[in-house]
């Protein structure tokens, strides 16, 4: 019986793995016309990553301070001065509002993140980025890529009578905010695979399924 289990194991894993390899080389969409990720657009956006997530940057300007103006409403300080960029992140709601650090980690989120749970959006206001910096990538869109990446982020958001729900009391501080978002998170289908669709909606393509960062790089390298 014992070798049995084993077997079937270790089938398990052969399985995850070659899932794993085509999700990087597989691209999507597969066909039809899309910008590869080292392509000149008239727009950049940074990915941000460490070790489990990935974030977007969107470099602030007035224009995405107007598109973003709702956010103010319900006190996130979008017209912040002296913020460069607009940092926005999709994820579990347990494991990314109750593990700011690794430090404060605790069982019950990793268990929601490892089965399903609601979602959020996190966004935080971040000072000029250093284009070498080892966390951050920086990807060129065109403008119609930059106009439904912004598509992506706004439906993303969970509405009630037409305005964004803040989380109350939930941040990791000052400049920062957690909002309901829609959807729902599991592992194989959370932050980074959120992350990716919006990269894919601004033109961008990507591996077909890259549920953690490097393989969201990996494919991203494939692509160019």
């Amino acid at each position: 019986m014992l070798r049995s289990a084993l077997k079937w194991l270790g089938g398990g894993i052969v399985i995850i793995l070659l899932l794993l390899v085509l999700g990087v080389v597989v691209p999507r969409p597969l066909l039809g016309r899309t910008q590869a990720a080292g392509d000149v657009g008239s727009r950049h956006i940074l990915l941000l990553a460490n070790a489990i997530h990935t974030d977007i940057a969107l470099p602030l300007d007035d224009d995405l301070r107007a598109e973003f103006a709702e956010l103010a409403e319900v006190g996130f300080d979008i017209g912040n001065p002296q913020a460069a960029y607009l940092v926005v992140g999709w994820g579990g709601r347990a494991f990314y509002i109750e593990t700011p650090a690794w430090s404060e980690l605790k069982p019950l989120p990793v268990l929601k993140a490892l089965t399903v749970d609601r979602s959020v959006l996190h966004l935080d206001l971040a000072g000029e980025i250093p284009g070498d910096a080892p966390f951050a990538r920086r990807l060129e869109v065109s403008e119609t890529g930059y106009r439904q990446l912004l598509d992506h982020i706004h439906a993303s958001f969970s509405r009630k009578d037409g305005r964004v729900l803040m989380v109350e009391g939930a941040a990791y501080g000052p400049t920062d905010a957690f909002f309901e978002a829609n959807g729902h998170f599991n592992a194989f289908l959370g932050c980074n695979t959120w992350t990716a669709a919006g990269l894919r909606a601004a033109d961008v393509r990507t591996g077909w399924w890259t549920p953690l960062p490097q393989l969201l790089d990996w494919s991203l390298d494939l692509q160019r």
